[in-house]
């Protein structure tokens, strides 16, 4: 049994297109998706549309199953779930540390643990990592039955990228971020957190809310409210530039 993980990023749906096009066997196609709470998803919404609207779509088209998996808790029931042990015992779990977050172990990776645990059959997993990522490909060397398709056709990131664009299969998120993952996830960079204010500005409430019960701040180097402070003058600082701009603009064309 053949079966691909994939997140809907450029490298996972390139793998399952070199699969369908190299004949290369594949039975399942397997999505873990997070949940922030029972009615949004981790997924930024530019994502979740391209991912349920055109990927799954097209995948089923090409003769393949998409089993979605989910954890029984959102990220929002293991956010206020308190703390049984260790030093912040009694208290509620909150934003995840920087670095080690359980949002991904129990969210995420959890589902597909149970999913594996339920297979009879030996399974190979085609993983999408390219063969510009050796620190990962040297990783699934010693793991057994875990496959990179990309590898194997010797395509790097950037060619991953490319063809899924040319089979329109490349998420929208492309045109502003470099990756996916969580919209609330405390790894991502500033710029993608600005990004998300921009662009989902009631999401970026749903963080600012939050910080006001998390025993630790989304980021240990910038709270939300400062980010919120900062990119609110930052904005206005652009504002003001544009009218500057705008007011030479006019007067040359008076000259």
């Amino acid at each position: 049994m053949h079966v691909a993980s994939c997140s809907f990023g450029k490298d996972s749906i390139a793998t399952v297109i070199l699969a369908h096009e190299n004949n290369e066997p594949l039975n399942e196609i397997i999505y873990s998706e997070v949940m922030f709470d029972k009615n949004i998803s981790a997924e930024l919404p530019e994502h979740r549309d391209f991912i349920y609207n055109v990927a799954i779509p097209n995948f089923e088209r090409m003769g393949y199953k998409v089993n979605v998996l989910r954890a029984k808790e959102t990220y929002v029931d293991r956010f206020f779930r308190i703390k049984q042990k260790g030093d912040r015992a009694g208290q509620i779990y909150g934003f995840p540390p920087v670095m080690k977050c359980w949002a991904n172990n129990l969210l995420k990776m959890r589902p597909i643990r149970e999913y594996w645990k339920k297979q009879t059959n030996e399974v190979v997993q085609y993983v999408g990592i390219a063969i510009d990522e050796q620190e990962r490909l040297d990783r699934i060397v010693e793991t057994k039955n875990k496959l990179s398709l990309l590898q194997k056709y010797n395509f790097t990131e950037q060619q991953a990228l490319a063809l899924c664009k040319e089979r329109k299969l490349l998420s929208p998120i492309y045109d502003f971020t470099f990756r996916g993952g969580c919209w609330f996830c405390q790894n991502q960079s500033l710029l993608q957190l600005k990004e998300l204010r921009k662009r989902h500005p009631e999401l970026w409430k749903r963080l600012l809310e939050l910080q006001e019960y998390s025993p630790h701040p989304l980021r240990i180097d910038c709270p939300m409210q400062v980010l919120e402070n900062r990119f609110y003058w930052e904005d206005q600082q652009m504002t003001i530039f544009d009218f500057i701009e705008e007011e030479n603009d006019c007067s040359q064309k008076k000259e």
